[in-house]
């Protein structure tokens, strides 16, 4: 039995440090390509076996510590009444613009919210066997948000920040109804086999602290609060917000993982022994080759006290990644502690 990854959540004790890596299941490995072949990302999505035989092809092929469900962000919308395309990325064709639209939004029951992820999850677990953790994974409200206003990805989400300005009493309603969803999708995960479950807050970098602090915090906090008050371990992973990190330490989760423009090393100074601290390995020095994946995770692991740390990288990993940079950086994470 491998429960490293959770152990370590927990804040117990650990013969080493876990290490699973964001994306793992997906573009950089070649039998993930030969099968997107075949089908189309939503039809791997759609499909819980082939959803499961996603998520666990990093498992046949690295020993890591925990496997992260294949599914989508945007994976609870449907159920919400919005469709949703990929172009490559999510696009939604009737974006939110009003009040109107806001209100027209359905709050799903648990069992209605993208029930191929939990029939994924149930799937994983058996086929885990024990060998590491299983963690499911939603958006927070405000990247799903970003997509549902916007209509598809951007730099900065421009009409995303302008709807919040303009009508801040609708944008807190969308908060309050995606918040909602996602606390009853991540609770649902739980009961499906999911030992812990991840937030991605990969938009809030674009807001100011004190924009986030007054109009996003709050219903990640409660978000955060309702899943953990279920028991589910939880961990916030937020990306290119360096300037909320000691904001985002205070929300209600287990963990806090952050992406690689955080110095994680002074912010475990700044927080004391005691937080569980997930990363921060910048992608790219995975998709520089071996060598420099290598160097990279030395450094990480010479900065950064093994206590309560998660290795993991900063982002998602690149397509183009070598698999043989996966397998440098498990290595010395491995050798910390004599493994082989």
């Amino acid at each position: 039995m491998n429960d490293l990854y959770l152990r370590t959540l927990r804040g117990e004790e650990t013969e080493r440090r876990p290490l699973w890596i964001m994306r793992q299941a997906g573009r950089y490995l070649p039998e993930y390509r030969a099968l997107r072949k075949e089908h189309t990302f939503e039809e791997l999505c759609a499909s819980p076996e082939l959803s499961a035989q996603v998520t666990m092809m990093p498992m046949e092929r690295f020993p890591l510590d925990a496997a992260i469900v294949f599914a989508d962000l945007m994976s609870p919308v449907g159920s919400m009444g919005v469709d949703v395309r990929f172009d490559p990325g999510p696009v939604i064709d009737r974006p939110i613009t009003s009040a109107a639209d806001v209100r027209a939004l359905r709050l799903p029951d648990a069992e209605e919210i993208a029930p191929e992820v939990p029939a994924t999850l149930r799937l994983v677990k058996e086929r885990l066997d024990g060998r590491a953790n299983l963690v499911g994974f939603g958006g927070s409200p405000f990247s799903i948000a970003a997509y549902l206003v916007q209509g598809r990805g951007g730099k900065d989400f421009a009409a995303l920040r302008a709807f919040l300005f303009e009508d801040p009493v609708a944008f807190g309603e969308l908060m309050d109804v995606l918040a909602q969803t996602v606390a009853r999708y991540l609770i649902e995960q739980h009961r499906a086999g999911a030992d812990a479950v991840q937030v991605f807050e990969s938009w809030c970098g674009i807001l100011s602290l004190d924009t986030w602090s007054t109009h996003v915090r709050p219903h990640v906090e409660r978000l955060l609060q309702e899943v953990r008050s279920a028991g589910v371990p939880t961990v916030m992973f937020a990306n290119g917000a360096p300037h909320m990190a000691e904001a985002l330490a205070e929300l209600p989760a287990d963990a806090l993982a952050l992406c690689w423009r955080c110095d994680l090393p002074a912010l475990r100074a700044t927080l004391g022994p005691d937080r569980v601290l997930q990363g921060n390995l910048d992608p790219a020095s995975l998709l520089a080759g071996p060598d420099a994946a290598r160097r990279a995770t030395q450094d990480l692991l010479a900065a950064m006290p093994p206590a309560r740390h998660i290795v993991n990288l900063g982002h998602g990993i690149q397509p183009t990644t070598p698999p043989e940079s996966v397998q440098a950086v498990i290595d010395v994470v491995h050798a910390e502690r004599g493994e082989s």
